[in-house]
């Protein structure tokens, strides 16, 4: 296994970060759409055009064909400049699903869009009431009269409900199957937004009233894993979207401690400023540790250690991460928790990060089960 990135991975994180840093800077992009949701706009289709949203669709169908570690490295620098757009609802889950288990119709009529970014589409996985267990849904996918399932139910915590497109929505079939039907928006989807720490992180609610749904594959077995396997992906990818918010907590807080003087001397020079800073340090390089190992073992490993790194690397992450943010707000003190200040901005996305695809406890709870 090799610990470096490629040159090209790395001229891809320098490219990403450039542009964001260009077209989506906090004053001016992340604080005028904070708290609203953000779709396909002229950011999302530049992102697009980088070739950056397809990187894990295939290449017959319009993508780069190329594996979560690259689009890791695009994750980490969404998360450094907490970018509010749905890159981790529609450019990795949705096209991690849709190529898991989707059939060839499916993939031409699905993949191509979504990697050039004409269309968002999100996963609709949890229901009300049962945590991170989507395994036994109450939606349902009924036959209709034209022979195409209608999908009822209600589904939560649904990334970038208010700006998506299309549903891959987790539903029983009419003999108790699981399966991943594609349904899209129109006047039978009701989508409720809801509230959340992370203005930069929509979610909503969402309700299919006899919704038109076409099935994503046929087979039972398949739909289950990859449903499995794409949620272990997007906690990754929220991991690894942490880490950047993480790094850039860290970056700013050591520059304020060598900067904001008190007794007349740098607070970075107290020996109890620099065991936090210190704290934060390996906090997060043991996160971006996980979460890169995670991303090749879902790869390139077997299911099962993919799933078991997946999971570790969330828990760690969903326990360490916010404490992070906390400990830089410390180091800020009373200018951090002001609107003014941008390091609150990394403390709500790391506060996220932990809670919303599974605490701590969640991701323990699915590791148990699996090595017990």
């Amino acid at each position: 296994m090799d610990f470096e990135f490629s040159s090209e991975q790395e001229q891809l994180r320098a490219s990403v970060r450039r542009y964001l840093a260009d077209r989506a800077p906090i004053v001016g992009y992340v604080r005028e759409h904070y708290g609203t949701a953000v779709g396909a706009d002229a950011v999302w289709r530049g992102l697009a055009a980088l070739g950056v949203v397809g990187l894990l669709a295939p290449e017959e169908h319009g993508g780069a064909g190329m594996g979560l570690v690259d689009a890791a490295v695009v994750l980490e620098e969404c998360g450094r400049a907490v970018y509010p757009g749905p890159y981790l609802a529609s450019a990795i889950g949705a096209i991690s699903l849709v190529d898991a288990i989707g059939n060839a119709s499916d993939r031409a009529a699905l993949l191509a869009t979504l990697a050039e970014g004409t269309q968002v589409a999100t996963l609709a996985a949890f229901e009300p009431g049962r945590r991170t267990d989507w395994s036994t849904p109450a939606t349902t996918a009924t036959p209709s009269t034209t022979g195409d399932p209608r999908i009822s139910g209600t589904k939560v915590h649904v990334l970038d409900a208010a700006v998506a497109d299309l549903f891959l929505v987790v539903a029983a079939g009419p003999s108790g199957e699981i399966g991943a039907y594609a349904c899209r928006r129109g006047p039978t989807v009701t989508v409720t937004d809801s509230p959340g720490i992370d203005g930069a992180r929509t979610t909503g609610t969402v309700i299919f009233d006899d919704a038109p749904a076409t099935r994503l594959g046929h087979d039972t077995g398949a739909a289950e894993a990859g449903i499995t396997a794409t949620l272990d992906r997007m906690s990754t990818a929220l991991v690894v979207d942490a880490v950047g918010a993480a790094a850039r907590a860290l970056e700013l807080a050591v520059d304020y401690a060598k900067t904001r003087i008190a007794f007349d001397r740098p607070i970075g020079s107290f020996q109890a400023v620099q065991h936090l800073c210190a704290d934060m340090l390996r906090a997060l390089e043991l996160a971006r540790a996980a979460g890169y190992y995670a991303c090749w073992a879902l790869d390139a490993a077997e299911p099962a250690e993919g799933r078991r790194a997946a999971m570790m690397a969330a828990a760690f992450a969903a326990e360490e991460l916010p404490r992070l943010g906390a400990t830089a707000i410390q180091v800020f003190g009373g200018v951090g928790f002001t609107w003014e200040h941008d390091i609150h901005l990394y403390y709500k996305r790391l506060v996220t990060a932990g809670a919303l695809l599974g605490t701590a406890d969640d991701h323990l709870a699915a590791l148990a089960d699996l090595v017990l």
